[in-house]
């Protein structure tokens, strides 16, 4: 665990918390967060993420990442902390996410991309990475693509700026290097160290501006062998950004939301690894928890400009959906990172 301390004076005194022996925060109370709660809340969130990646590839050929690869990411990670998923759906959003990269291999093998450029390459081949999809051909594609576009610039960047999710260089910049890190040839190796040594001056000489920001900041990291020193330095800038309802805001003069919440609990347990037991892990946990709706989503207001024909996946919150789906799968995740992982049981040789 990573000394860390929360320095939210005002959170620190009126939250049940004692001190570790490493210095960090933890729960006095087992009530704080019980796994029940946090199993009870991921299980009423499923049907829906289910049914909003389903509904949006029906009415949708196209990729997306709201609706695709946050869905995906969140329901592959249900499973291994053995929730029941509908496999079926599962590789039915695996599978149009590979065909809508399959149609642009084309372009990919000549670096000009497709709509949505870095973001929905990157998030795409997220996708297939924790649904398992094994490296071919068009993944080789897209490998390349990532690492030719914006060769000139030490970093990647959104072609849009649609917050929190779209429009960040250290959002765009991590999704490429794990593209490259999981499914890059080697072939390519030369090209994605290139890629990669640039990318970490940048990331290490530039300061984050948001929450979107400073998580993305943390979570590339990793990727460029960053000292240990300096992912704490990042943990304890998120700490300090928590908020006394126990979530965290997108910006600095918003309230705290799901999205904002769930991506930094995420980053924090999986790349801060911050124990379950730390207080702004438990308050993290509670807001999400205490804030989620009756149906199990949880719903934030976008604040993007529409650019698609609105459409109805099958997922609540009207024109505040695409985002609302993002957060739900971000919460969740946050939420899973706090169970252990399922037993799995070899079945007998035959």
């Amino acid at each position: 665990m990573l000394q860390t301390l929360l320095i939210l004076m005002n959170f620190v005194c009126c939250s049940p918390f004692m001190t570790d022996d490493l210095g960090g925060e933890v729960s006095s109370s087992a009530s704080d967060l019980t796994q029940d709660a946090v199993r009870a809340a991921i299980q009423k969130s499923i049907p829906l993420l289910q049914q909003g990646a389903s509904g949006s590839a029906t009415e949708r050929k196209c990729f997306t990442c709201h609706n695709q690869a946050l869905p995906v990411i969140a329901l592959t990670e249900f499973a291994r902390r053995g929730f029941d998923i509908d496999e079926e759906i599962l590789q039915r959003q695996l599978k149009h996410t590979w065909d809508h990269l399959e149609k642009g291999t084309t372009e990919y093998q000549a670096g000009n991309g497709q709509g949505g450029q870095v973001m929905t390459a990157g998030y795409a081949m997220w996708a297939l990475e924790v649904g398992a999809w094994k490296a071919d051909a068009t993944t080789t594609a897209v490998s390349h693509y990532l690492v030719e576009y914006q060769k000139d610039k030490n970093r990647w960047l959104s072609s849009s700026q649609r917050l929190p999710s779209m429009g960040s260089p250290f959002t765009a910049t991590y999704i490429a290097l794990r593209a490259l890190s999981h499914y890059g040839t080697d072939e390519q190796a030369d090209g994605i160290k290139a890629r990669r040594e640039a990318a970490a001056k940048w990331v290490l000489e530039n300061e984050p501006q948001d929450t979107e920001d400073r998580v993305f900041r943390l979570r590339t990291l990793p990727y460029l062998d960053a000292a240990e020193s300096e992912v704490q330095k990042n943990v304890e800038s998120l700490l300090a950004k928590q908020q006394a309802d126990g979530g965290w805001s997108q910006t600095d003069d918003m309230s705290s939301d799901a999205y904002a919440t769930g991506t930094v609990l995420t980053a924090l347990q999986e790349v801060g690894q911050l124990s379950v037991h730390h207080a702004a892990i438990v308050s993290g946990c509670r807001y999400l928890i205490d804030s989620q709706q009756d149906d199990g989503t949880w719903h934030v207001v976008t604040h993007a400009k529409p650019i698609q024909t609105y459409y109805e996946s099958g997922f609540p919150h009207g024109a505040d959906q695409f985002i609302s789906i993002t957060a739900t799968a971000w919460a969740t995740l946050a939420l899973a990172a706090t169970l252990p992982e399922a037993k799995v049981v070899a079945e007998p040789e035959r």
